[in-house]
């Protein structure tokens, strides 16, 4: 099938009630897995939910289990280029062809679960994603899942699957006007991933969400291995393209362990991933020689991804104030760019003013632009505005779309000279746009004359 069809394939399925438009209940994605023989029961599988770091410990997991000689399925969301990065098996997205026959082969019965129009709705998009990919897995077949929580957790359409490992990542406020107004609410939703019987690896937490956690795990008599008893970070060294971490398992310390992302916040995502691979395995420890195979094939797109040489370009997705200091701390500490030149671009439900802020501290010029694949988007001048009233109007610039402002602050970088580097973030979608561009499909660089022609 020719990459025409699979777009219009993927244009039909996005059409449907989006990922930020919300129907709390699990009903729909339930009667299609009924349908299709309940897949999600065909495997093990290891959950995911958290506000920030969701994604890469997900990979890290993946990377762990694959060392050891399993077949793994992973999904995954949001995508940054396409869809088919929501549903990897053995590490790599599934086929654009194969995606597109499952999807036919699953539409009937999609079909049928539309007609029911459950709570008045038809089947949303996030809901017929995570179908096939619980479809897919059983095909495969897996001997793993590693399912990332798209939203919240107790009535996110991934927790029909009875995830034996329950991984808790970092709990902050995003999402209120859906989740909850305080940590302890929005904690609540998300230990709604914890089952009777399972084992929850959970991090570091503020007092109030661990409370959330404890009092879930009583309520349905699941085990709790935390950060700091079942599994930390001992050490870690700064480095070349990444850092040397020495974590504690089930087996005691395991040192110079090269884990190729930036930052602290990454390291105690290797660390979590290291307890759940561990409570899968039923608290035996990692092989050694598996956990650094794992870590050291780690790859974490987006996430202080370095794109471009000459001037530097740094990509992030980071979109909420916990995420944009865990990015900004891993950039000051990884990188010595003299100056700093952002380019942002958010979605206009976020907390703006405050992701701002953050960014302000170290970014001395703020390139305001705005996405073209969503109409989520906060416009440019509306987001230039609030810029100026934190930065002052003679940091900010407008630009009116991803490519005009790369071009705007390559310029700039260039003009300030070899120290200058360039940090994209603020957006999931904006990362997905701004990668787009820069980088090629095989995942080299893309040059100045290749941008030049995207620009035109």
């Amino acid at each position: 099938m020719s990459d025409s069809a699979h777009d219009r394939i993927v244009a039909e399925l996005q059409a449907r009630w989006p990922e930020h438009r919300v129907g709390p209940s699990t009903a729909r994605v339930e009667a299609l897995c009924d349908l299709m023989g309940d897949p999600q029961r065909a495997y093990p599988v290891i959950q995911v939910a958290g506000t920030n770091g969701k994604g890469t410990t997900a990979i890290m997991i993946e990377k762990i289990l694959l060392a050891m000689g399993l077949r793994v399925g992973r999904y995954c969301s949001p995508h940054l280029m396409d869809l088919t990065e929501r549903i990897c098996i053995d590490g790599e997205p599934i086929a654009k062809e194969r995606f597109d026959a499952l999807l036919g082969e699953v539409q009937p019965l999609i079909a049928m679960v539309d007609a029911q129009e459950i709570d008045g709705i038809p089947m949303t998009f996030f809901e017929v994603m995570t179908g096939l990919a619980y479809w897919a897995f059983a095909e495969a077949p897996v001997d793993v899942a590693v399912v990332e929580v798209g939203l919240g957790g107790r009535w996110d359409a991934t927790n029909v699957a009875d995830a034996s490992v329950a991984v808790i990542c970092p709990i902050d406020l995003d999402h209120t006007h859906i989740l909850g107004s305080t940590r302890a609410e929005i904690a609540t939703e998300k230990a709604g991933i914890i089952k009777e019987g399972s084992v929850a690896v959970v991090a570091a937490q503020a007092p109030e969400v661990a409370e959330v956690i404890v009092e879930r795990c009583a309520e349905v008599g699941a085990r709790i291995v935390a950060e700091g008893e079942g599994f930390a970070l001992l050490d870690r060294q700064p480095g070349v393209g990444g850092q040397i971490v020495r974590l504690e398992g089930a087996g005691g310390p395991v040192g110079d362990l090269i884990l190729p992302v930036f930052g602290a916040h990454m390291a105690h995502n290797a660390a979590l991933a290291l307890g759940a691979v561990e409570a899968f395995l039923g608290g035996k420890p990692v092989p050694a020689d598996a956990l650094a195979e794992g870590l050291e094939a780690v790859t974490a797109p987006a996430r202080l991804e370095v794109v471009r040489q000459g001037p530097t370009i740094v990509l992030d997705s980071c979109h909420n104030p916990h995420g944009a200091r865990a990015t900004m701390d891993a950039l000051a500490e990884s990188f010595t760019f003299t100056p700093l030149i952002g380019v942002v671009a958010m979605m206009a439900d976020k907390d703006v003013e405050g992701v701002l802020e953050i960014f302000a501290e170290q970014m001395q010029t703020i390139v305001c632009t705005q996405v073209a694949s969503t109409d989520r988007g906060m416009p440019v001048d509306e987001l230039a505005d609030i810029a100026a009233g934190i930065v002052g109007e003679d940091r900010v610039v407008s630009a009116p779309s991803i490519a005009d402002a790369i071009e705007r602050a390559v310029a700039l970088a260039d003009a300030d000279g070899a120290g200058a580097g360039i940090l994209i973030a603020g957006s999931v979608v904006a990362a997905g746009e701004a990668r787009g561009l820069l980088v090629h499909e095989h995942g080299g660089e893309a040059g100045a004359d290749d941008l030049a022609e995207e620009d035109r």
